[in-house]
């Protein structure tokens, strides 16, 4: 690629008001800016999002933006219904074109089941589900070592939606999975009544992630597929000991990879 090439793309660089830039420019009727990754999500919810929530803003120590998928409805999204993949990179263009996003994510794991077509429509890192990182962390521990999965609901854990996020059938098997879909609290997310005793979520799901660990006290890590779950993660790892990854940990990688900034001190 020719340095003429490279200048199509978007600038990159951490504005300093002290150094010389000249010539500034944007996209062409971008009106917003600074904002690293955007997040699209389900359309008409009804459930408190308390901080480390995906959708909760204050979840962030940078800027996102939040774009509900309009019609975009809990059961299409576990369904893998193959409409949405259109809605999604549309946003997504939407998102990059007019408010400068560098990269984009979502706010339920089961978008993954577009993984694959909307990285490949937009020019920017697309991370649609923690799953993509299941290949990753079957890397980062010892071979023998299995993931424990949290999800808000294994039914919808389809082959489709591993294949979509690049886990393969040997990763597929060194993963124990537990769903929270019909825990008391928990179920608050998808029956959308409007409240739920927080306490009695967090009991939930490090309920479910020790059931993990009295079936294998030898398990590597543990995943949280849901977006709602990353409130309890602390939790988990207070319980568990082990490492947790979630929605938040990726949002946070992804930031990373597209806001480097230059290295100052002394040596």
């Amino acid at each position: 690629m020719s340095k003429d090439q490279i200048k199509e793309f978007k600038k990159f660089g951490y504005f300093d008001p002290m150094t010389s830039h000249g010539n500034v420019q944007m996209n062409y009727q971008q009106m917003v800016s600074g904002f690293p990754v955007g997040i699209v999500y389900i359309d008409d919810t009804n459930y408190p999002m308390v901080p480390g929530n995906v959708n909760n803003a204050s979840s962030y120590d940078f800027p996102v933006i939040l774009r509900t998928i309009p019609n975009m409805t809990q059961e299409r999204v576990f369904a893998g219904d193959p409409t949405i993949a259109d809605d999604i990179i549309a946003m997504g263009q939407y998102l990059i074109q007019k408010e400068g996003i560098r990269a984009l994510s979502s706010g339920c794991g089961f978008f993954g089941n577009f993984q694959k077509e909307v990285a490949a429509a937009l020019d920017i890192p697309v991370a649609m589900s923690p799953l993509v990182m299941i290949p990753w962390i079957r890397r980062l521990i010892k071979p023998n070592q299995k993931i424990g999965v949290l999800t808000a609901n294994a039914g919808a854990l389809t082959d489709k939606l591993f294949d979509a996020v690049g886990v393969s059938q040997e990763d597929r098997e060194m993963i124990i999975i537990r769903d929270l879909y019909s825990e008391p609290e928990f179920s608050c997310i998808m029956t959308y009544r409007g409240f739920f005793d927080n306490d009695g979520v967090c009991d939930e799901v490090v309920g479910k992630a020790m059931e993990i660990m009295e079936e294998d006290a030898e398990i590597g890590a543990f995943l949280l597929e849901c977006s709602d779950m990353p409130p309890y993660a602390y939790a988990i790892q207070a319980a568990t000991q082990r490492p947790v990854f979630d929605f938040i940990s990726m949002i946070k990688f992804l930031k990373m990879s597209v806001t480097q900034r230059a290295y100052c001190g002394w040596i």
